[in-house]
């Protein structure tokens, strides 16, 4: 999700054990490399990466073109899952046919496994958004970076029943290059965004389907909410918004892996 509040991550704080990993990294992405991605074909149905198997290291320069092409669009879904909202948003998005990635924080998913089994079984993917949602990641030592990673990729992992996270998005894109390169590692490809729709702050339906319409040129990659608030306007945007890409001539797809 976008950058606000301060401190440590909304879900309050955690404590973990530290893992050491020593890698470096660099690279940022392109909006305007999109054109090429995938040949312009729209992606497969089938969503998460697929459990078991060796881990599969992927780019580490963040992501924000679409495999759906030079009209594709990413609905990407940050901070859940969370039982009152996620089920609306998984309503709507089957309503429309829309494949979207639901970024998960750590303990939303360990508290409700059933929702994150939900999402991969209508055909979303995963995305690793940190164990707690702490806003300071790029200011945190790299042992504290590994523990906010690495553990919600496990918890994300067990809780969906053995399907991996193919996505990693920094809180409030707080990215390093080492957690960058942390990420791509395990298989996880740095996820950034390109429209930041800024439902968190409430300021109804209609501004944030505006905002969509005004920013889309920025990019393909939009952001959504389905935890930490009340996201009835969510909700009601992404049923205006959905039909309207479509009417725009866009597809929706997953970002570039």
């Amino acid at each position: 999700m976008a950058r606000h509040g301060g401190g440590r991550g909304w879900y309050g704080k955690v404590i973990g054990a530290a893992l050491g990993v020593t890698v470096l990294a660099t690279g940022a992405s392109m909006w305007t490399a999109q054109a090429g991605a995938a040949g312009g074909s729209t992606p497969k149905a089938a969503a998460s990466a697929a459990p078991g198997g060796a881990v599969k290291p992927v780019a580490k320069t963040i992501v924000h073109a679409s495999e759906a092409g030079a009209r594709g669009v990413n609905i990407t879904i940050d901070d859940g899952p969370d039982p009152v909202w996620t089920p609306q948003v998984l309503d709507v998005l089957r309503e429309f046919g829309v494949k979207a990635t639901f970024c998960m924080v750590g303990t939303q998913a360990e508290a409700h496994p059933d929702l994150v089994k939900q999402v991969v079984a209508a055909g979303h993917r995963l995305c690793d958004h940190s164990v707690s949602h702490d806003t300071t990641m790029d200011q945190q030592s790299q042992a504290y970076q590994s523990q906010q990673i690495l553990d919600a990729e496990r918890m994300i992992t067990k809780a969906s029943g053995g399907v991996r996270p193919m996505y990693y998005r920094a809180p409030g894109g707080a990215f390093t290059p080492y957690s960058r390169q942390l990420a791509a590692s395990r298989g996880m490809r740095p996820l950034g965004w390109n429209v930041d729709t800024k439902d968190f702050e409430l300021p109804g339906a209609d501004a944030i389907v505006a905002t969509v319409q005004r920013e889309l040129p920025n990019g393909p990659t939009l952001l959504f909410h389905d935890a930490g608030g009340d996201r009835a306007q969510t909700v009601e945007a992404l049923r205006r918004v959905l039909p309207w890409l479509k009417d725009q001539g866009y597809s929706f797809g997953f970002p570039v892996r």
